[in-house]
């Protein structure tokens, strides 16, 4: 009996290295390589802006304040240059007010208020940029008009005229996406409005000229990230 043991073991032994020699070899997985974005600006966009604006002027008081609204757009990129239009409109508060003494005829001098507010406010603009990747560098130009409005406010009386001022804006700005359709962007312009004239004649309001920074959100149609190994 210990001779039959002994001789399966060894035959065991024997049998086991040839068994383990007829297994396949573990083939070799590469592991993925991870895959990256590059985005591309050409497409449509909408969204919503909003800043501050202060007036270009060496005197007080300057008209100041914010304003908010919806912009649209187009981009087409080729390479890294990114073409583009725009257009933006905003609902504004930016305002200046100053009270002193005029001479009324029959009443003599009579406090009186003057106030300017414009409500509202825009652009329609042409933008070329560099992209790198997800970020865009850019600068911008075109129309750009206000709607103000004047106030003179005296012995309890208010009288108002609205004008509508057109001009020119210039600028610069940069946007990033921060996920696949969404992007943020960062901009100054610069806008010059040309001189109204208000109460039939009475009163020009000579070229009005504003500072504004503003920051917006953007949703791009149509999927601008296209992903590769």
């Amino acid at each position: 009996m210990k001779k039959v043991l002994l001789a399966s073991a060894c035959l065991f032994a024997l049998a086991a290295p040839a068994s383990a020699a007829d297994l396949a070899a573990r083939p070799y997985t590469k592991a993925p390589v991870a895959m990256a974005s590059v985005y591309n600006w050409t497409g449509f966009y909408l969204g919503i802006v909003g800043g501050g604006a202060w007036e270009n002027s060496s005197t007080d008081p300057k008209m100041k304040g914010g304003f908010v609204g919806g912009t649209a757009g187009y981009n087409w990129q080729t390479g890294n240059v990114v073409l583009g239009v725009e257009a933006d409109g905003s609902w504004a508060d930016v305002s200046a007010s100053v009270t002193g003494p005029v001479a009324v005829p029959g009443f003599g001098l009579v406090s009186t208020t003057l106030s300017s507010k414009t409500d509202a406010m825009g652009t329609v603009r042409g933008r070329i940029g560099y992209a790198v990747n997800n970020v865009l560098f850019y600068g911008t130009g075109g129309y750009a008009w206000i709607d103000n409005k004047l106030s003179v406010s005296a012995l309890g009386v208010t009288v108002s005229d609205s004008k509508w001022h057109s001009g020119w804006t210039v600028g610069a700005g940069v946007e990033a996406f921060f996920a696949p359709q969404w992007s943020v962007k960062g901009e100054y312009l610069f806008r010059s409005l040309g001189g109204e004239t208000y109460f039939s004649g009475a009163l020009p309001s000579g070229t009005l000229e504003f500072h504004t920074v503003q920051v917006g959100v953007n949703y791009h149609f149509g999927g601008p990230v296209v992903a590769k190994y």
